[in-house]
C-alpha cells in the first residue's frame, strides 16, 4: 500500500482519541547543539500548553489491526473496515518530514494491538527511540501505552516520551467487562501506579539535586480518556472514576469523549449518541473539582446523578444551595469567592488584590469584566445587594436559561411531533 494511503487510513483511524494534549512537557531546545525541532516553536491535532502556546501534532496509529474486539471502537477485530499498518521507519519518516516543513511540532501516537501487547509496545517505542537517539528530535512525543504491556516496556516508552497515557475508556468494571473483555480496569490502574511512581522518581530529582542517586528521565505527566454514553454509567459515576484518578494517580488531565456510533455497530451499543453539551458539561465539572474546590456529591448526586444539560455545573450548584448567597464580595474568603457564578480564578484573584486598596462597588466589578447579569443575584457590593432580582425567586433559573431557537423545517418531510421538537432542544441545549 502507498504510504500516503496509508496515513489517510491510520489518521482518521486516530481521530477517536482525544487525549493528546501536550501541556506540562518541558522545552527542549536545538539550538547550539545537534539535533531537530524543539518543543517551544510556534507553528494535525492542535493541544494548547499552560502558557498559552499552541503545538500541532502528527496524530497516527501505528496499525488500526487489533487483536481485541471492544464493542465501541471501530477498529476492534470483528470491524469491518480497511486496514493498514506502518513500519516504525515510515512512522518516522513521516514524522521528520512533517515537521522539516513547518507542519507539526510533535508526535501523538498509538495503535491497535497486534500478535500481544508486549510487541506492540516494541514497535511503538522503536518509533520513539528512533527519533530521539538516531535523529536526535527534540520535538514533543506522546505515546499512548498500553496496560497489559509490561512494566519494563511502559518505563522504557516513559524514557523517550514528554507524556504518556492510558486509556481507562469506561469508567465501571461491569462496563469493562461487558464491552471491553479482553480489558480489565484493575491492571489499567496498576499501570498507572506504576507510571505515577516513575513520575514521582523524576520530580524527586528536581527537589534534591544532592541526592547521588539519579534517576532515568521520564514523561512529565500521564492523562486517560473516557468514553461518554457507550454505557449506562451516570455523569456521578464518570466524574467519581476521574476524581480517584486525579488524586490516587496523579493525572493530569481525563478527557471525555462522547460516544459516536460506528459502522455494523454491536448491539450492546446504543443507537445514537449522546448529546454533545454532555461531554462539555463533564469538562466544566471536572475543572470545579481541580480547580475549584468541589467534591463530586456537590456536583452530582444520588438524587441528581446526571448534570443539567441546560446550565453550568457551577449555576446549577449555586441555584440548589440559594442559602449560601448573596456572598459579599469585599468579605468573602477566597473559598467562597469561587463559588460565585460567573467568577473564574483569574477574578477571584483580581478581586483579592483589589479589595485591599478599596471597598469594590459595581462600577469596580464591571472594570474586571466580570459577566455582571451571572453574578449579580449572587453576590453584595459596597451599593449592591440582590433583592430586587429575587434571589429566593422561583423565577431565577429561568432567567440564566437559553432562550428558545427557531426549528427549521423540511417540507419535503412530514412535520415534526411533539417528542421530536423536545428531543431537538434537549440536543441543542
Amino acid at each position: 500500500m502507498e504510504l500516503i494511503r496509508k496515513l489517510e487510513i491510520l489518521a482518521d483511524a486516530a481521530k477517536y482519541d482525544a487525549s493528546c494534549a501536550s501541556s506540562g512537557a518541558a522545552r527542549k531546545d536545538s539550538r547550539g547543539s545537534t539535533g531537530v525541532g524543539s518543543t517551544g516553536g510556534v507553528g494535525i491535532c492542535h493541544s494548547y500548553t499552560p502558557d498559552g502556546r499552541c503545538v500541532s501534532l502528527l496524530k497516527l496509529l501505528l496499525t488500526n489491526n487489533c487483536i481485541y474486539d471492544c464493542h465501541y471502537c471501530i477498529n476492534r477485530r470483528s470491524s469491518n473496515v480497511r486496514r493498514a499498518r506502518f513500519t516504525p521507519e515510515e512512522v518516522v519518516r513521516i514524522t521528520l518530514d512533517f515537521y522539516k516543513r513547518n507542519y507539526i511540532e510533535g508526535l501523538f501516537l498509538s495503535s491497535g494491538i497486534i500478535r500481544s501487547a508486549d510487541h506492540t509496545m516494541e514497535m511503538v517505542i522503536d518509533v520513539a527511540r528512533k527519533l530521539r537517539e538516531e535523529h536526535q528530535f527534540r520535538g514533543y512525543i506522546h505515546l499512548k501505552t498500553i496496560p497489559e504491556a509490561s512494566p519494563a516496556l511502559i518505563e522504557l516508552a516513559g524514557r523517550y516520551a514528554d507524556r504518556i497515557s492510558i486509556n481507562i475508556e469506561l469508567p465501571s468494571e461491569t462496563s469493562i467487562a461487558r464491552l471491553a473483555p479482553e480489558k480489565n480496569l484493575a491492571r489499567t490502574q496498576d499501570a498507572m501506579a506504576h507510571i505515577k511512581t516513575k513520575i514521582e522518581e523524576r520530580f524527586a530529582e528536581k527537589r534534591y539535586p544532592e541526592n547521588p542517586v539519579k534517576p532515568p528521565p521520564f514523561a512529565t505527566g500521564q492523562s486517560t480518556q473516557m468514553i461518554v454514553g457507550a454505557d449506562d454509567s451516570t455523569d456521578a459515576h464518570i466524574l467519581q472514576r476521574a476524581d480517584t484518578l486525579y488524586t490516587g494517580y496523579k493525572l493530569r488531565r481525563v478527557y471525555y469523549s462522547g460516544f459516536s456510533p460506528i459502522p455494523e455497530p454491536s448491539s450492546l451499543l446504543p443507537i445514537k449518541p449522546p448529546p454533545l453539551v454532555r461531554e462539555h458539561r463533564l469538562y466544566q465539572a471536572d475543572w470545579l473539582l481541580r480547580f475549584y474546590g468541589f467534591q463530586v456529591g456537590e456536583i452530582a448526586d444520588d438524587q441528581s446523578p446526571n448534570l443539567d444539560l441546560a446550565l453550568d455545573p457551577k449555576l446549577s450548584w449555586a441555584l440548589r444551595h440559594r442559602e449560601r448567597f448573596p456572598v459579599d464580595v469585599n468579605r468573602a474568603s477566597r473559598e467562597e469567592l469561587l463559588r460565585i457564578p460567573g467568577l473564574g480564578v483569574r477574578n477571584v484573584e483580581r478581586i483579592l488584590a483589589a479589595r485591599r486598596f478599596t471597598r469594590l462597588r459595581l462600577a469596580d466589578l464591571v472594570l474586571l469584566r466580570l459577566s455582571m447579569k451571572k453574578i449579580l443575584p449572587f453576590i453584595i457590593a459596597a451599593d449592591h445587594t440582590p433583592t430586587l432580582l429575587g434571589l429566593d425567586s422561583d423565577s431565577l433559573r429561568q432567567r440564566f436559561l437559553p432562550p428558545p431557537k427557531q426549528l427549521e423545517l423540511d417540507f419535503e418531510n412530514p412535520a415534526p411531533t411533539k417528542a421530536d421538537v423536545q428531543s431537538s432542544i434537549s440536543g441543542e441545549l
